[in-house]
């Protein structure tokens, strides 16, 4: 496990660099909010931001790197194109859009936000293009099961460098993180506390007593440890830190292993194989 601090990356199969713990950044109102979150995050030392067209926050995005006064070369940053602007030429007109608001000239991580039936081939070929304009540094999907990715690689001519996908110790996505694992995509959790719903978890709260630490560290530790990237969101410029205070302590093997097994399968967004492309999450 190479996460040894918070500028720890992790190489993607196309030999970019992405930071194993960044900012992430959904419901952050596009205000002062969303600014001030970037801003404390990169004073703290994160190096990677993902945002999304539908979460409505680019603009304050693009605001907070530009006053945080970071080399745009010194951060990542990640964005994604909605479902009802995906296809070829709406996903070209959306990534303008997105770079627009974001005031930059390339996204180091575009990604496919859920998988539209119909639409996401087309969708991706339009990243394809992206990516070989060097408009986007690395391409990726969010919310694709195996079989979603399966059908996505068969035409593929590039493939998939990142799934993000919804994952924390109730939905631990070991069947697909082995597929992508064989596959050399490199694993995303979004909401990795589970929407906030894990950290009053009696069971965390306990073992993290042990470490001096919150669920929240204990969760995000775990994901470093299996090599998966999280992103953990918040617009606390105290949880921003504390978040990132999880490079000074190593769980234990019997304690990795009981939180592996707190699986259940329960998952706080929606399942990809049932999502109305018009619903946010």
């Amino acid at each position: 496990m190479d996460a040894v601090n918070i500028t720890s990356t992790k190489k993607l199969a196309n030999g970019v660099e992405m930071p194993r713990l960044g900012l992430g950044v959904w419901k952050a109102k596009d205000d002062e909010e969303v600014i001030n979150a970037v801003k404390w995050a990169i004073e703290t030392g994160y190096k990677s931001i993902d945002t999304a067209a539908i979460y409505k926050n680019e603009s304050g995005v693009g605001i907070g790197l530009k006053e945080s006064g970071v080399k745009r070369e010194e951060i990542f940053v990640t964005t994604k194109v909605w479902n009802d602007e995906q296809g070829y030429d709406t996903t070209l007109a959306a990534f303008d859009e997105s770079l627009k608001k974001l005031q930059l000239d390339y996204v180091d991580l575009y990604l496919i936000h859920w998988p539209v039936a119909g639409s996401y081939k087309e969708t991706w070929r339009a990243l394809e293009n992206l990516y070989k304009a060097g408009r986007a540094k690395a391409i990726g999907v969010c919310n694709f099961h195996e079989h979603h990715l399966r059908d996505l690689m068969a035409d593929a001519e590039i493939m998939p460098m990142v799934n993000q996908i919804e994952l924390h110790p109730l939905l631990n996505q070991l069947p697909l993180r082995h597929f992508c694992q064989e596959h050399g995509i490199a694993v995303e959790a979004w909401s990795p506390l589970g929407q906030g719903n894990l950290l009053s978890d009696e069971r965390l709260v306990a073992m993290g007593q042990k470490y001096g630490k919150t669920p929240a560290q204990l969760i995000i530790r775990w994901d470093l440890e299996h090599d998966i990237i999280t992103i953990p969101k918040s617009v606390t410029e105290s949880r921003i830190k504390e978040n990132a205070e999880v490079f000074d302590f190593e769980l234990t093997a019997e304690d990795k292993k009981a939180i592996d097994e707190l699986h259940t399968g329960e998952r706080f967004g929606t399942n990809p194989n049932e999502f109305d492309k018009k619903r946010m999450f």
